[in-house]
């Protein structure tokens, strides 16, 4: 999902153009806007003040041709926003609700991350120690080298990215209900070979936190889900947070997830709904094996920046392995530029401020989460999308900026 990443910086680069507070017409029809009340404390210095206008304008205008809703969930020391725009669904208009569940993709791997952090606290896990020492049978000795436990979270392991077509609008119509195991999608990705000597690049995807996953089931005699739930859900009491395994649905309140398709000679293709001009197929309900512990799991805005709080001020790990959340290694990236992932986390620095966060993305939902390291501006929105696979939607790329824009 190495597209989410550069969307991501995209959007934070789009902050340099904009030189005066955000004005305009109230949100149309249809946005519905709630702001909470303003925290007590004192606004960092090198942040900005909330700019709730421009985050309004941000999302406005939902339904239109990229997306059809979207939350927005702003919180820290200058107050809290929350918003909605679009409809949860194209058939009965109902609006978006801020509370509403949704799928956050590869915000998984923050939650996979801390678990194998918890295991290392915990020294049931050595960072330094080759993961093959952990599941040896897992990759060829004659082919990988030994690859330790701290290159799989912050991706300089050098394994060959899983090669399942996910995001092209065929395959998932032919294979959305199918489930991979995990080990199945491993032996898939071997054969390539390795994409560069372990440690010496960093190359973002999905098959470094599938092998994670499976090293905590290894270490615990435990599905990793479980883990993810006794250590963090419960703990947290994150009720609305879920990793859905086998269940193809998204439980409770949501927004419902779509994808346009081509119209027919005759209209819209069976199954597809007419909204305008646009034939849409619900994709909503769809298996998550493909990415496991890497992109399964499903929460709300409200769960995340709870989640958030409690994994920056240290109540779910140690100091020394909280760390490793921060630590980026000082290496190139595949492709161009610098390493700017961690175990879990990704730095984005704008304009003199560092922000430390996640993206995610799977087929109807774009999502991010991102806080400053003291947690005084933080932000968790979700974007219903229309196109698998495209780069990061514009909408996305406006949240981010709103969320850091100057303003009255």
């Amino acid at each position: 999902m190495a597209v989410l990443h550069r969307g991501l910086r995209l959007g934070m680069a789009l902050l340099a153009s904009f030189a005066a507070p955000a004005c305009g017409p109230e949100a149309p029809a249809g946005t519905s806007l709630e702001v909470g009340e303003w925290e007590l404390e004192t606004a960092h210095p090198s942040l900005p003040p909330l700019n709730r206008e421009a985050l309004r304008q941000a999302i406005e205008g939902l339904p239109n041709a990229e997306a059809s809703g979207a939350l927005v969930r702003v919180s820290g020391a200058a107050g809290r926003w929350l918003g909605t725009s679009g409809v949860a669904d194209i058939r009965t208009g109902a609006p978006v609700p801020v509370d509403a569940h949704f799928r956050i993709g590869s915000m998984t791997k923050t939650f996979t991350a801390t678990v194998v952090l918890q295991l290392a606290a915990e020294g049931r896990v050595d960072l330094d120690r080759p993961v093959q020492d952990y599941l040896p049978r897992l990759l060829p000795s004659g082919v990988y080298a030994p690859i330790t436990v701290r290159q799989l979270l912050n991706h300089t392991h050098g394994l060959p990215g899983v090669p399942v077509p996910q995001k092209d609008p065929d395959w998932f119509f032919e294979n959305r209900y199918r489930r991979f195991s995990p080990r199945e999608l491993v032996s898939m990705t071997l054969p390539q070979g390795p994409r560069f000597a372990p440690g010496t690049q960093q190359e973002y995807g999905n098959i470094g936190y599938i092998v994670a996953g499976l090293l905590i089931e290894q270490v615990t005699g435990r599905p990793y889900a479980d883990a993810v739930r006794e250590r963090i859900l419960r703990p947290l009491h994150l009720r609305d947070t879920f990793v859905p395994g086998n269940d193809v649905t998204i439980p409770g309140r949501h927004a419902r997830g779509y994808e346009e398709v081509a119209p027919e000679e005759t209209g819209c293709p069976a199954g597809a709904i007419t909204h305008g001009s646009r034939c849409l197929v619900d994709i909503t309900e769809a298996s998550q094996s493909v990415p496991w512990a890497a992109g399964e799991m499903i929460s709300t805005a409200e769960d995340l920046d709870r989640f958030l709080v409690a994994l920056f001020q240290g109540r779910l790990l140690p100091r020394k392995q909280q760390e490793e959340l921060f630590t980026v290694p000082d290496v190139p990236a595949v492709g161009g530029g610098r390493a700017s992932y961690s175990a879990g986390l990704t730095r984005f620095d704008i304009n003199g401020i560092t922000l430390w966060g996640k993206s995610g993305d799977r087929h109807g939902y774009n999502n991010g989460m991102g806080a400053t390291r003291d947690l005084r501006r933080r932000l968790v929105y979700s974007v219903n999308t229309l196109h698998m696979g495209g780069e990061q939607p514009a909408i996305a790329s406006r949240i981010i900026a709103a969320a850091l824009q100057t303003g009255p």
